[in-house]
């Protein structure tokens, strides 16, 4: 059995705010890291969506729905997955608030009224996906989904590292399998 660490190294670069330190999860906070980790490795927010696969709009829609989930986590669980720390350690609701915000907000923030704009535009005689497909921001888009994966991924190691368990994005594809 996997026993989950005392403290972990906390390591995190959200562009416009980058979070270094320490975590010493209490089991408050593990149980509620478990369920974010678990959205976090099966949805596209760590999973590469591949140019062929999928729509835009579902991968902007999953990234949105974290921030519910995560709401709904922090209110389950209450004060005590925010509870202060010893020389200015990270708490996991510090640590989840600041993925929301600086994380996963931007990207949304730009991109989702960008492609809504492009999806109003569409003739009736077209699908969704050609349409899409046809936008010319595109790849800027993908490519801005590849950066936010990152830092999610990141994010879900730390998720990882604090529950005690292996990292489960071993079992993603990637385009190499």
């Amino acid at each position: 059995m996997v026993r989950a660490p005392k403290s972990v190294d906390v390591k995190l670069n959200l562009h416009v705010l980058e979070i270094s330190g320490t975590w010493e999860p209490n089991d408050a906070e593990r149980r509620a890291a478990w369920e974010v980790y678990v959205e976090l490795v099966t949805r596209v927010s760590v999973v590469p969506l591949r140019a062929d696969e999928g729509l835009l709009r579902e991968a902007l829609s999953s990234m949105y729905s974290l921030f519910a989930t995560t709401r709904d986590v922090l209110r389950r669980h209450g004060p005590d997955v925010a509870e202060p720390k010893r020389n200015g350690q990270y708490n996991f609701g510090y640590l989840s608030v600041a993925m929301l915000n600086f994380g996963i907000r931007p990207l949304l923030a730009r991109w989702h009224p960008a492609l809504e704009d492009w999806e109003h535009q569409r003739p009736a005689d077209r699908s969704r996906r050609a349409h899409e497909q046809l936008w010319p921001r595109t790849e800027e888009l993908r490519a801005a989904l590849t950066d936010t994966r990152g830092i999610l991924s990141t994010y879900a190691d730390l998720l990882a590292s604090a529950c005690g368990v292996p990292n489960l994005l071993q079992a993603v594809p990637t385009d190499d399998t």
